[in-house]
């Protein structure tokens, strides 16, 4: 099945979808009537108001993307930060990236808040989201993974680094958030604005930090780029294992001015192409 949804399509599921394309009615003030004695019915909020349609298709694309290609599976999400308010994200209510749908698309604020739909089931731990983007303005989309690559990197001594040349966007020095520190003893998860605003100073001005016994998180200025790093971060963490262990644990890395130079890669745009090209042809 195509993921690629029409304009028109994702238009007409935002008019039906409560999430944020049913225009909420709040209750008539009883002291206002028209001239004709009846209530006032309050107005529907403009199409401006709504989330961007095309933006909306491209979220949902890079849900499937990183589920078809491994980086996430039934755990996981992408958001991104929405191009009509930069005060705003948008993030897909709790499902399955591989199953998500326009119509699944919920709009928070920097509280993480939603705008429309306060009733929706969001992921538990959406607070990633909104802390990195109220602490990262530079941020326009954020992942959080649970890669079985990236794992053994969370729970080691050895320092996940930029080793191919597609990975050349990690820091040398990988940020690794310790909920303990934040939280005590937890289930693990970031459950509170808290939580997720330590899990921000712990990311800091990096593209990826990771999340001890408990994934990563990657964030760039576009979809486009979040996946490409997301993905190739993955590559990386299973091409360092592999290496380590047939090397004896000697392993060479990039050079710091080489990953300084390798790390933009055409800000991923042919990754993005090439996978977009399996999606279509489903």
């Amino acid at each position: 099945m195509k993921t690629r949804l029409t304009a028109f399509a994702i238009a007409a599921s935002i008019l039906l979808v409560p999430s944020f394309g049913q225009a909420v009615r709040t209750p008539p003030d009883p002291g206002k009537t028209s001239a004709s004695g009846n209530m006032r019915t309050p107005p529907v909020p403009p199409a401006a108001d709504l989330p961007d349609p095309a933006q909306i298709e491209e979220l949902v694309l890079a849900n499937h993307i990183l589920a078809s290609e491994g980086v996430v599976d039934a755990y996981g999400h992408v958001s991104v930060r929405s191009n009509k308010d930069p005060n705003h994200f948008l993030l897909a209510r709790h499902l399955p990236s591989g199953v998500v749908t326009a119509a699944d698309i919920l709009e928070y604020d920097m509280d993480t808040k939603p705008v429309r739909d306060p009733g929706a089931t969001g992921y538990s731990e959406r607070f990633i989201h909104g802390e990195i983007y109220k602490a990262r303005p530079d941020v326009k989309a954020v992942v959080h993974l649970h890669s079985a690559d990236i794992l053994p990197y969370t729970v080691t001594k050895v320092p996940l680094k930029p080793m191919i040349h597609m990975a050349g966007f990690l820091p040398q020095e990988m940020p690794m958030f310790e909920i303990r520190k934040a939280g005590g003893m937890t289930d693990m998860l970031i459950r509170s604005n808290e939580l997720g605003k330590a899990l921000a100073d712990t990311l800091g001005s990096k593209p990826a930090a990771l999340l001890r016994g408990h994934g990563a998180v990657v964030v760039a200025d576009s979809l486009h780029v979040l996946v490409g790093r997301a993905y190739y971060m993955s590559v990386n963490a299973k091409a360092e294992t592999q290496a380590l262990a047939l090397g004896g644990g000697k392993v060479t890395f990039l050079d710091p001015q080489e990953a300084e130079k390798a790390a933009n890669q055409d800000g991923f745009e042919r990754a993005w192409t090439y996978f977009k090209s399996k999606q279509e042809r489903k």
